[in-house]
């Protein structure tokens, strides 16, 4: 995509956009514009809500619990939807951050955590996941912010899912699988709803990787030789799934 406007700073707001706009922020995004991007009025930023596209903004109030913008022109449309969703086992924080960013910048549509039995972070701050969502999304001029869905257990996921996304395949890493042909194994799917599923740092349990394989709409495929930590796993898969059935092709 090529960048528009890569001078001015950009801003995730949860608020309808349209030209004209007279915005009140509130003090997070506030204190955010005028504390630490020292913006004064006059000066413009890239606003953007995950619906809307980006229109350019000029501050009008510099309050730092409750700034003005006054909305412009619109500088991109919104584009559609990602047809990939990323399935995860939680990790620890900092590892958990980075993947979360990662998956944001490959373009998913929704990040999902699941608990599986090897899977060692039972607690998830979902707060801080979006947070790092957006933040990803700002720097790298992505329109599509991803959903953050509450976590539940690999069982319940495959039991309730023809009854939730029935035309969605389910892609996930088995480090034991005869599948070495990652390519082969994807180019089928076309342009096919996916999900992508990448299990704890301990791998599925035997159960549940036979009860992955029992299913008719998932597929199994290999990462490759080496044995890599959750976070690289999810940037290998989401970057060959969107290398062969994505907007990387």
């Amino acid at each position: 995509m090529p960048r528009k406007h890569k001078t001015l700073p950009r801003l995730f707001i949860d608020q309808p956009l349209a030209t004209g706009d007279q915005l009140k922020l509130e003090k997070a995004p506030s204190n955010y514009l005028v504390n630490v991007l020292r913006l004064n009025e006059g000066d413009e930023v890239i606003l953007f809500n995950g619906q809307d596209g980006a229109f350019r903004a000029t501050l009008v109030n510099g309050s730092k619990k409750a700034a003005q913008l006054e909305v412009a022109e619109q500088t991109s449309a919104q584009t559609p939807p990602s047809q990939i969703d990323y399935i995860f086992a939680p990790i620890k924080t900092a590892r958990l951050d980075f993947m979360v960013q990662k998956a944001t910048e490959m373009g998913v549509n929704a990040l999902r955590p699941v608990q599986t039995q090897h899977t060692q972070m039972s607690r998830i701050n979902y707060d801080r996941m979006r947070a790092n969502a957006v933040e990803a999304a700002e720097q790298c001029e992505i329109l599509n912010v991803p959903t953050v869905h509450e976590a539940q257990t690999l069982e319940k996921l495959i039991a309730n899912w023809a009854e939730t996304d029935p035309e969605r395949k389910l892609i996930f890493a088995d480090e034991e699988t005869d599948v070495t042909d990652a390519a082969k194994a994807l180019k089928p799917l076309g342009q096919s709803k996916v999900a992508v599923l990448i299990g704890p740092e301990g791998g599925f349990s035997e159960a549940e990787r036979e009860l992955l394989r029992a299913q008719s709409f998932c597929v199994p495929i290999s990462l490759g030789p080496r044995i890599l930590r959750a976070d690289t796993a999810a940037i290998v898969a989401l970057t060959l799934v969107q290398s062969n059935i994505g907007d990387l092709r």
